[in-house]
């Protein structure tokens, strides 16, 4: 009659033995990143360039991660808006990321800003960055860029150049490379960069400055284009110099990656930074940057945050210089 109760109380503690070890088992499948969909704020509007590549991006990346990764367009601020709102206002847990332009690292030094751009953010990885490049009219008669600035050095001021805003980096690029081959310029700015290609077209610029709005009057022969700004020819125009070649020492590519609220687990950033590497070198999204005369641009974690640090202490001195800092 004793054997019974101690069968039981036997067996009981041996239940409790396998609970005890299965629950830590339970507790890290349950807590497994991740668990549910991740929200991807773009700060642009829907259909751009910028936009079109990301959705490419992650919906690869969601393959890899298990779960669907939700694009959400918050445009606003020169695309400051959404990441900033992020790093206010999202748990640090990896459901919610952004994209991060260079424009966070601009405009805290022309505005006030409630967000600090490196100490309220975890930085994820570096993914692609846009083609710069200065045009001319086709029968203007600079042939080169370096008779374009010879020019504004026979006279100062009177050489005009359009960009898409003061501020802009197509505008701070051009005023860089005055900088260094001390020459003045005269800055014209434009609300967009539609109006500026119609000033050039219409001969009421003398050049302009941006991103690669100028492909197609480039292709058909209405536009010269006479210098680009990456670290390397472009594969599209690989007869056109670099600034950087050229002796300017004025590269950008005004690079983007991901990035979270601060404070994010080691483990969850390198678990979307090997997801979205992977989608980043993928046919689909190789295919779109190429559309879009883009290149990838990666860096990991850690080589992203010391280029943002570095390109927020560049990106002040130049402002200051050109008097476009924030007032106390």
């Amino acid at each position: 009659m004793t054997q019974q109760p101690l069968r039981r109380a036997c067996l009981g503690a041996a239940l409790l033995s396998i609970a005890s070890v299965a629950l830590p088992f339970a507790a890290d499948a349950q807590n497994a990143y991740p668990s549910k969909p991740i929200t991807l704020i773009v700060p642009f509007p829907a259909g751009g360039s910028t936009d079109r590549h990301l959705r490419i991006v992650a919906q690869d990346a969601s393959k890899t991660l298990g779960q669907p990764i939700i694009v959400e367009n918050r445009p606003g601020a020169a695309g400051t808006l959404g990441p900033a709102t992020m790093a206010k206002t999202a748990k640090s847990d990896g459901y919610t990321i952004s994209l991060y332009t260079q424009a966070m690292l601009r405009m805290p030094h022309m505005q006030k800003s409630s967000w600090d751009p490196i100490n309220d953010f975890s930085f994820i990885l570096g993914l692609s960055g846009y083609t710069f490049g200065f045009t001319v009219r086709a029968d203007s008669p600079y042939k080169t860029f370096g008779e374009f600035i010879e020019a504004a050095r026979q006279a100062p001021g009177a050489i005009d150049y359009g960009s898409p805003g003061t501020g802009s980096l197509p505008h701070l690029l051009i005023e860089e490379v005055a900088i260094n081959a001390k020459v003045k310029l005269n800055h014209v700015p434009f609300k967009g960069n539609a109006d500026m290609q119609q000033a050039l077209l219409g001969g009421h610029i003398m050049g302009q400055s941006d991103g690669t709005g100028w492909d197609q009057f480039v292709d058909s022969g209405k536009m010269r284009l006479l210098v680009t700004f990456g670290d390397k020819r472009t594969t599209r125009w690989p007869d056109v110099p670099t600034a950087q070649e050229l002796g300017y020492k004025v590269v950008s590519t005004s690079p983007y990656g991901l990035a979270g609220p601060k404070g994010m687990d080691p483990a969850v950033v390198k678990t979307l930074h090997d997801a979205f590497k992977k989608a980043l070198f993928d046919s689909a999204s190789m295919d779109v940057m190429k559309q879009l005369n883009q290149e990838p641009a990666y860096r990991n974690s850690q080589d992203y945050k010391e280029w943002a640090q570095a390109t927020y202490v560049k990106e002040k001195g130049l402002i200051e210089y050109l008097g476009l800092m924030a007032k106390d």
